[in-house]
């Protein structure tokens, strides 16, 4: 078999990517519905079935076989071809195509390929964090009244991108200054903080633009905004605070999080507001905050009162 790579034929995109390995590639078609099904059924976030689904068709349209029929061999030939000879390899695209190799390998009752897929490696990156000069300038350098109540969103409360994005109006209570979750991530409800300063705006927001259903209302009547408009809108947000450090949505939650741990919250607190299932998760802000060392005294001095 030629498995020769040409450089940056890992980077095929486009929305009829799937479509073509459905129509090009013999029994892709049904192998894509099942497993499109399975992981819905599993509840896995609708990115991540994209994700996957993505890669699975690339390779699909790459060997024009069924990746069900692949062998181990074949697989490893790719990875290893996509790793080596692609200009600059997404890491996350590969991580996409062995998940989506080893979820649709588990899905055909072919646990022993599943087994046999690599290890991807847990990276150990620290979160960028801005300041809270540069998150003023962001906010105040924002004329869009929309825009800048969805950055104040997103640094205020620590909302994840699809948790604003789809955030109805009824589930913002402006008087008990709480924003109710429903479904984030792992299909939990939460409720978290709201600024007195961003209620004050929401209002202001509401009786101006006057949205409907979602809060932050797409271009199609009772859609919510798109992904890619929420980035755009921070991208340009960064731009004119002439801001030099790679900043997106999850930024301004990092950020929440860490301001938080500065000004003295404690840990399980903020892990809640975060609706992290894990406290291990959380502690990675300890690694970035800047909190002021204490000192420690024994108890034995404290215990009668001295």
């Amino acid at each position: 078999m030629n498995s020769k790579f040409k450089s940056g034929s890992f980077r095929t995109t486009g929305p009829s990517i799937i479509a073509m390995a459905c129509s090009q590639v013999y029994g892709f078609s049904k192998t894509y519905s099942t497993f499109v099904q399975t992981l819905t059924i599993r509840q896995r976030s609708s990115s991540a079935i994209q994700n996957y689904a993505r890669s699975i068709a690339k390779v699909a349209l790459h060997f024009k076989i069924d990746p069900i029929d692949l062998s181990i061999e074949q697989i490893n030939d790719y990875l290893y071809q996509m790793l080596k000879n692609s200009t600059s390899p997404s890491k996350s695209y590969f991580r996409h195509t062995v998940y989506g190799l080893k979820c649709l390998f588990k899905m055909i009752g072919k646990e022993e390929k599943a087994l046999k897929m690599p290890p991807i490696p847990k990276e150990e990156k620290m979160p960028v964090v801005l300041s809270a000069q540069e998150v003023k300038l962001m906010l105040r350098l924002t004329n869009n009244i929309k825009h800048r109540v969805l950055i104040g969103l997103l640094y205020g409360s620590g909302l994840r991108m699809n948790e604003a994005r789809k955030l109805k109006i009824v589930d913002v209570d402006l008087h008990r200054l709480q924003v109710r979750i429903v479904r984030g991530k792992g299909r939990k409800d939460r409720y978290v903080v709201l600024s007195k300063l961003l209620a004050r705006g929401i209002t202001g927001y509401l009786n101006d633009e006057k949205p409907q259903v979602y809060l932050f209302n797409g271009q199609q009547p009772g859609e919510p905004m798109g992904e890619r408009t929420i980035q755009w809108v921070i991208n340009e947000a960064v731009e004119r605070a002439g801001i030099q450090k790679q900043v997106t949505c999850h930024t301004l939650r990092h950020t929440f999080a860490t301001h938080l741990l500065e000004n003295g919250t404690d840990l399980f607190s903020i892990k809640e507001q975060l609706g992290h299932a894990h406290i291990d998760t959380t502690l990675v802000y300890l690694h970035i905050a800047q909190v002021s060392p204490k000192n420690v005294k024994s108890p034995l001095d404290t215990l009668y009162g001295q």
